[in-house]
C-alpha cells in the first residue's frame, strides 16, 4: 500500500469509535512488509495496543535509554557527577561510517568530555561512540543487564556494544527488548521513576530534544503533543532492514501519559513506508487513548 493511502485509510478507520485499537494495529501491519511488534500502556484503562507484545526484536539503538539511566543511577551512587570529565579513549571509537557525531569532532579520541554531553549524545542523538564509552564507564554490557535486572525489567537483553554490532550484523539479535518490556520501563519512569526528579527531568529533556526527530510516534501525533522517545535503527542490507524502532511516553490532552512500543523487524519496505507505519500505530494508539476512560 502506498503511504499517503496507508495514512489516509487509518484516517478513516480511527473515526470509528466501535472499531477495536488491535484490530486496527493489526490492520496497519497487514499492509506492511516487516514483522512488527507493539504493546502500550494507559494507567487505569482497559487499553490494549498487542501486537507480538513478548517477541525478541533486535532494539538497536533503543538499549541508550537505559543505559542513560543506569549512568545516572551511578551519579546518584556517587560513582560520578555529572560535570565530571570522562576520557574518550581511542578503544571508544567505532568503525568509520558508523553514526558518531562525538567522533566526527574528535576522530583521533584522546580528549575529556563532560559525562552529561556524553549522556545527552547518546540519548539524544544517538550517538555510537558515546554510548560505548558509557558502557565501559559502567562495566559493560553485563552490567547494564544487572541494572535491567535489579529493576524488575523482565524482557531486556543486551550482549553486545556498538562496536560489536557495527563488525556483525548478525548480532544485533541478541540485543532484544520484548515491547512489553519496553513500556514498563517506559511505565517505571513516568510512574516511580529510579532516579531523583531531577534527573529524571534530566533525562526526560534529552528524549524530547531535537535531535530525537519528528518522525515515527511523532509523526502520527498532534504538533503539539509532548513526546519522550528514544528510537533505533539498523542498517539495511540487500534490501532489508533489520530493525526500525521507536519506543515514547506521550502527553495526552488530560495529563495522562501513554507509553507506547512500536518495533519493526525484518522490514523490505522503504523508510518512508516504515516511517509511515510506525506513525500510523502510534495515530490509532493516541486516539484510542484519548477516548479511553
Amino acid at each position: 500500500m502506498h503511504v499517503a493511502t496507508l495514512l489516509t485509510a487509518l484516517a478513516l478507520t480511527t473515526s470509528l469509535p466501535a472499531q477495536n485499537l488491535q484490530q486496527q494495529i493489526a490492520k496497519i501491519a497487514g499492509d506492511a512488509n516487516e514483522t512488527i511488534s507493539v504493546a502500550c500502556a494507559l494507567p487505569n484503562s482497559t487499553l490494549n495496543c498487542d501486537l507480538n507484545p513478548d517477541g525478541h526484536p533486535p532494539m538497536q539503538s533503543v538499549f541508550k535509554l537505559p543505559l542513560g539511566v543506569a549512568i545516572l543511577h551511578q551519579v546518584e551512587q556517587g560513582k560520578f557527577t555529572l560535570d565530571q570529565p570522562i576520557r574518550f579513549l581511542p578503544s571508544d571509537r567505532i568503525q568509520p561510517g558508523s553514526y558518531s557525531p562525538l567522533q566526527d569532532k574528535y576522530p583521533n579520541a584522546n580528549v575529556d568530555v563532560p559525562l552529561r554531553e556524553l549522556i545527552r549524545l547518546s540519548v539524544n542523538l544517538s550517538d555510537n561512540a558515546a554510548a560505548d564509552t558509557l558502557l565501559r564507564l559502567l562495566g559493560g554490557t553485563a552490567a547494564l543487564q544487572k541494572y535491567m535486572d535489579s529493576l524488575g525489567v523482565q524482557g531486556f537483553h543486551i550482549e553486545d556494544t556498538e562496536y560489536s554490532l557495527h563488525t556483525d550484523a548478525q548480532l544485533q539479535f541478541r540485543n532484544w527488548f520484548t515491547p512489553r518490556a519496553a513500556v514498563a520501563f517506559l511505565r517505571r519512569l513516568a510512574d516511580n521513576s529510579p532516579l531523583t526528579p531531577a534527573n529524571t527531568q534530566l533525562l526526560f529533556s534529552f528524549m524530547q530534544g531535537p535531535g530525537n526527530g519528528t518522525g515515527r510516534i511523532k509523526a502520527g501525533l498532534p504538533a503539539d503533543v509532548v513526546v519522550r522517545h528514544k528510537s533505533g535503527t539498523s542498517d539495511t542490507v540487500i534490501g532489508v532492514t533489520y530493525a526500525m524502532n521507536d519506543i515514547a511516553l506521550i502527553t495526552l490532552p488530560d495529563g495522562r501519559t501513554l507509553a507506547l512500543a512500536v518495533f519493526l523487524t525484518n522490514s523490505t519496505d522503504d523508510q518512508k513506508k516504515r516511517e509511515a507505519t510506525i506513525a500510523a500505530i502510534a495515530k490509532a494508539a493516541y486516539e484510542a487513548a484519548v477516548a479511553a476512560k
